[in-house]
């Protein structure tokens, strides 16, 4: 374990608070092919209803997503995308309190919702795909996440992978800040995400998260989305999606004991039980 730094970020809805509790943001994926729940919340209605019941159960942030990135995902239009998060967006102003982080490579799908009200924008291109991003994160004073991958989701499990997996991210990720200055997001404004299972092999997940107090040296605020994610079902041979919650929650608690400030989860009420315990074994070391 090692100590977990303190960061303060502005968003419209307020200061958001990192490195006293573990925040929790909580998945909900708008689209039909996602790995995990794809379909399940492709209704807006159902999409609306559900992220209700996530705030209820304990998220601090919702993430809404239009476009899957599963591996081997070929990406969609920014008319269908916006198509999708939209009218979730809409549905959910002036309803839910806690604030909307939006995961988007798109420019013109951030601005959308950006006008809405979204107070986070997450982007796992890491400045990659539209570096005008930055530009609209800055204007709209929101924090964006950047995400470590290599390649793109339709090619990344292929391989090659990379012979160091942690010095690959830090190296990734110190390029992706060098970024984010350049296009002139402020780095204060930054959370840094070393991307599992975006071009890693099963091994390296476990790798990155048994060495996550080497991105510590970053300097920014880390977040971990291990959620339900192949690597877990490949180790409890071949458990499905649904099945890996269990697995999960030892991804989560390595997240936290490693310095992860905040974690991206499906099961929601399950992981905030996991991470408040993690949090009492940090608060006591």
């Amino acid at each position: 374990m090692i100590p977990r730094k303190k960061f303060r970020l502005r968003t419209p809805a307020g200061t958001l608070i990192l490195g006293e509790r573990t925040l929790i943001m909580s998945v909900l994926n708008v689209t039909p092919d996602s790995f995990s729940d794809g379909g399940q919340f492709f209704d807006p209605q159902n999409a609306i209803a559900h992220a209700l019941a996530c705030e209820r159960a304990g998220a601090d942030i919702l993430d809404i997503g239009g476009e899957s990135t599963r591996p081997g995902s070929q990406g969609i239009s920014v008319e269908e995308e916006m198509s999708r998060v939209l009218p979730v967006l809409e549905g959910l102003r002036n309803r839910l309190k806690i604030p909307i982080s939006l995961d988007t490579q798109k420019s013109a799908v951030a601005e959308a919702g950006l006008k809405i009200g979204v107070a986070i924008l997450n982007d796992v291109t890491g400045l990659r795909a539209e570096t005008g991003l930055a530009a609209l994160a800055r204007r709209y004073k929101v924090p964006m996440v950047l995400m470590h991958m290599r390649g793109e989701p339709r090619t990344m499990q292929k391989g090659p992978f990379a012979r160091n997996v942690v010095r690959d991210v830090m190296v990734g990720l110190r390029q992706t800040l060098d970024r984010a200055r350049k296009y002139g997001l402020p780095e204060s404004q930054v959370i840094l995400d070393p991307g599992i299972g975006f071009g890693k092999n099963y091994a390296q997940n476990f790798e990155l998260l048994a060495h996550l107090p080497a991105l510590a040296k970053l300097g920014r605020p880390i977040l971990i989305g291990a959620s339900r994610k192949a690597f877990l079902g490949h180790a409890l041979g071949g458990v499905p999606e649904d099945q890996r919650t269990w697995a999960t929650a030892a991804a989560v608690t390595a997240s936290i004991l490693g310095g992860a400030h905040m974690v991206r989860v499906h099961d929601v009420a399950e992981m905030v039980q996991v991470a408040r315990t993690a949090d009492r074994i940090v608060a006591s070391r």
